[in-house]
């Protein structure tokens, strides 16, 4: 917890919460002190005017309390709140340079907790902290001096009623600090399965899963609410509890303290102040209590979140990179990779060099690597062996930021964000000029259905592209790459929701394009005649470079490409 506040907290708040926090104790403290003299010298004696004066000190002092208490509070809740804030920011700016490994190892789930549920414990802890925690101390030392002032032999109840207090409180985090921890892997259960139904709702009623979905749901609900329960029942204890020693505090003072105002040793005065005093200590060992219950669960979310911030990834940019050519080129030399933890490599012998103005193309059956091996381009991942060159330099000597620069990518799922067509678009390019926009458009076989739309570029697209079609969505990414001026064009099978003829004008058009066909264009591909123009065909399979060359070339020698060919031939395509 320390550590995160380091650098995300301003001192001079934080020290501003804990004098107005001292200056509200202090004067807390003194008002049992001022009622303890209206009764001895002022009710005892029938002196109205210093009944009055007193009253007035007493008045000005709770002003002061109050008024220290809404400084304390104020410092103390904007220095938390701004806490959060610089959290989220770091943490959410550390997943976004994540490698897909690292997504992996925590999950998306997990990181949505960390940066919404785990950040509010936090926060919520260093409210505590600044209000509960500072003056907890503060009033229990102050209060138990100013009760032995008033009385020496009344201060021997708090040696039968601070033990009991104590064995309460410490059976009570016995079982809750454990109860509190499982409460953050439970919410990640929930905001998994709940997600999963979100995400696969169409795949869940079309295969009539609802039930079963609905019993998972169910099943971690159910977890997270018995844990809750049985939390909030040990919490629920904790207020009669304390209620109970209070009042059976009070009833100690009470009795002894008549016995020994009947004695004449002690003043009414003095005894009032000591039940305050008494209250103040009772109610700082709860306030300790308290807090010591919630930081272990604080500090848990707080060890959460370093995690993510903790997270070394491999894939960083060079301490001095070498700087981007200014000729497109692309070259897999002698490439191997392997995914994290797997035992056989996903790529194997991996090469191909391709010069500005030549197409690449790569096919292969389902799970062949054909992905794998374009994500190697930006550098989602390194390789194992080998190099991946981007205009003649291997991807690990480039900054990040150039190497995705010099990357137009085209992901398999088309991803659209919530907003304008004009502010996807400029995704990849801020500068571009509407013009840009709609030359993007019609490469990519979309200007016709955004055109027709009245609000033309400013058509409303809402959260994951939801009101177009799934041809649409796609034509949409691949417009948002083309509007991008990079040196590598790369379609991860980018075509498949298209129909033959807009996937045979697109890829016209990318070809007649006068600034792309100066690129390097890579295109990912199930259907042969989606990969037939290519300059160079790869065919993968296992992984395994089996085939290279032109479509003419594999289509006389390549037994894999062949079996494409009859494959979906079969199925009535044409060759």
């Amino acid at each position: 917890m320390i550590k995160l506040a380091k650098g995300r907290m301003s001192a001079v708040a934080v020290l501003g919460a804990v004098l107005f926090m001292v200056v509200q104790v202090i004067a807390s403290l003194y008002l049992p002190n001022l009622t303890s003299d209206i009764v001895n010298n002022g009710v005892a004696n029938g002196d109205v005017n210093y009944i009055w004066h007193t009253g007035i000190k007493m008045i000005l002092f709770s002003l002061l309390s109050i008024l220290a208490a809404v400084g304390n509070v104020f410092l103390a809740s904007r220095t938390s709140q701004k806490l959060g804030q610089n959290v989220r920011h770091d943490v959410y700016k550390k997943v976004l340079n994540y490698s897909h490994d690292e997504m992996d190892t925590i999950g998306t789930s997990s990181l949505i907790t960390r940066t919404t549920n785990d950040v509010t414990q936090l926060q919520n802890a260093w409210m505590m902290i600044l209000r509960m925690m500072i003056m907890a101390p503060i009033m229990l030392v102050g209060a138990s001096f100013l009760a032995y002032q008033k009385d020496h032999a009344l201060t021997a109840i708090f040696l039968v009623v601070i033990p009991i207090m104590l064995i309460f409180v410490g059976v009570l985090m016995k079982f809750a600090v454990p109860l509190f921890r499982k409460m953050q892997e439970k919410t990640d259960k929930i905001n998994l399965v709940f997600r999963e139904g979100l995400t696969g709702v169409r795949v869940i009623r079309a295969f009539r899963q609802d039930n079963f979905e609905q019993q998972r749901f169910d099943v971690a609900n159910q977890d997270y609410t018995q844990n809750a329960v049985k939390v909030n029942t040990i919490m629920a204890l904790a207020l009669p509890v304390m209620t109970l020693i209070m009042s059976g505090t009070n009833i100690g003072i009470i009795w002894w303290g008549g016995h020994l105002i009947g004695q004449q040793a002690l003043q009414t005065g003095n005894m009032i102040a000591f039940m305050t005093y008494a209250m103040q200590i009772l109610m700082s060992f709860m306030m300790l209590a308290m807090i010591l219950m919630f930081i272990p669960r604080a500090q848990a979310s707080a060890v959460r979140i370093n995690e993510v911030l903790d997270q070394s990834s491999p894939i960083d940019s060079p301490a001095d990179p070498k700087a981007l050519g200014d000729t497109p080129s692309l070259q897999f030399d002698n490439v191997d990779f392997r995914y994290h933890g797997a035992e056989q490599p996903a790529l194997s012998g991996i090469d191909v060099d391709m010069k500005a103005g030549q197409t690449l193309a790569i096919i292969g059956g389902t799970g062949s690597g054909k992905t794998t091996m374009i994500n190697l381009i930006p550098r989602f991942y390194d390789v194992e062996k080998g190099a991946v060159k981007v205009n003649g330099t291997p991807v690990q000597d480039l900054d990040l930021k150039a190497l995705h620069q010099a990357v137009a990518f085209v992901p398999q799922k088309a991803v659209l964000f919530s907003g304008t067509v004009r502010e996807n678009m400029k995704y990849g390019n801020p500068d571009a000029t509407d013009d840009q926009i709609w030359h993007a458009l019609e490469i990519a076989q979309s200007r016709d259905f955004i055109a027709e739309n009245p609000e033309g570029l400013d058509y409303h697209v809402e959260q994951g592209g939801g009101n177009f079609s799934g041809g649409q969505r796609q034509r949409l990414a691949i417009a948002r790459a083309l509007v991008k001026d990079a040196s590598i064009y790369v379609f991860d099978d980018s075509f498949s929701a298209l129909d033959f003829k807009t996937d045979a004008n697109l890829r016209q058009a990318l070809r007649d394009d006068e600034q792309i066909s100066k690129r390097v264009v890579v295109i990912v591909g199930q259907r042969v005649s989606t990969v037939a123009d290519a300059d160079t065909i790869v065919v993968l399979d296992d992984g395994k470079m089996v085939g290279r060359g032109t479509h003419a070339e594999l289509k006389a020698s390549n037994t894999t490409y062949q079996e494409i060919i009859k494959s979906q031939i079969r199925e009535g395509d044409e060759a």
